[in-house]
């Protein structure tokens, strides 16, 4: 009695774990994996600094991309195309001159590579700086000179606050200037 029932054991055995294994919800999680990872892209960029402007950008594009991912893993794949279409990849038109520059800057940057492994790009943004010493910041001018300085120079009134590059570089040229003059009347 009992080798009768092994074949039908390992079938219904078979028959349960395929349907677990090929379930839809294992197919939605395949199907919306990209959505998933350009989630998770959108949180990295968020974590990096930004201004104002761009972390409302990045916070409409999280709830976006959330919204899509979350409707994916929810609905069915009929559902979901026709809410969304299929997958529609944006075609750019780059000249093969264009190509070629950009592969050999990138292909001549040493800190892109390690040996022959790519770097990740976490490891290539880092930015190091030395939190251990003291930042100084010193004047053109150290003591009584400086005092004569502060008494010589005038500041012209639009010079106070430069709403432009023109109007900051006419202010720069000003204060070169008047320090040229001022080295030329001061003696020690």
């Amino acid at each position: 009695m009992m080798k009768k029932f092994t074949p039908l054991v390992i079938l219904c055995s078979a028959v349960v774990f395929l349907s677990f294994a090929y379930s839809p919800s294992s197919f939605a999680k395949k199907r919306c994996k990209p959505f998933l990872e350009k989630l998770h892209n959108i949180q990295t960029m968020q974590r990096k600094g930004y201004s104002l402007k761009r972390g409302e950008s990045l916070r409409a594009k999280e709830d976006k991309a959330r919204e899509k991912w979350w409707r994916c893993e929810r609905s069915s794949l009929a559902k979901f195309t026709a809410q969304y279409g299929g997958k529609k990849k944006k075609t750019k038109k780059v000249s093969k001159i264009v190509k070629s520059k950009k592969y050999n800057a990138l292909k001549n940057r040493s800190y892109y590579t390690k040996g022959n492994k790519a770097l990740s790009n976490s490891q290539k943004n880092i930015t190091t700086f030395n939190q251990n010493s003291a930042i100084v910041i010193r004047s053109k001018y150290q003591g009584s000179k400086q005092l004569a300085w502060s008494q010589f120079y005038s500041q012209p009134v639009k010079c106070q606050r430069p709403k432009s590059m023109s109007v900051f570089a006419y202010c720069s040229e000003n204060k070169i200037q008047q320090q040229s003059e001022f080295d030329k009347v001061y003696r020690d």
